[in-house]
């Protein structure tokens, strides 16, 4: 039986993997696990044209139901609200974008090779 401090070691691992990819792909990580009194959003980062705000989820795999599932309305509106804060304090020209990183890994933080499923304007 996992713990609350396991799940969020797991959380913070399947956040590393998505960072390690955007950067990848050429984006600059700008804040993880970013907090305010409205939120918290996982990952921010930045490329030529956006400004990525990301919402990790992780599971072992998708037969209950695929992770960006657990993105709602209600977890959609609180990041919205989140992310409008974090531009009042960060200005930027580049265009916000809501995007949703889902990591599958069958054996947690041992998994050899997590898949990652990611969806660009998620909402």
């Amino acid at each position: 039986m996992s713990t609350g401090k396991d799940r969020i070691l797991l959380g913070r691992w399947g956040e590393s993997i998505v960072a390690q990819d955007l950067r990848r792909k050429g984006c600059r990580i700008l804040a993880a696990n970013w907090r305010c009194r409205m939120g918290e959003i996982d990952l921010i980062a930045a490329d030529k044209s956006c400004l990525r705000f990301v919402e990790v989820k992780l599971r072992k795999d998708d037969s209950f139901a695929q992770a960006k599932e657990f993105v709602d309305r209600r977890k959609q509106e609180k990041l919205r609200v989140t992310a409008q804060l974090y531009l009042t304090r960060h200005p930027t020209n580049l265009q916000p974008r809501f995007d949703v990183a889902e990591v599958y890994a069958p054996q947690g933080i041992n998994t050899m090779d997590p898949r990652i499923i990611y969806t660009e304007n998620a909402f």
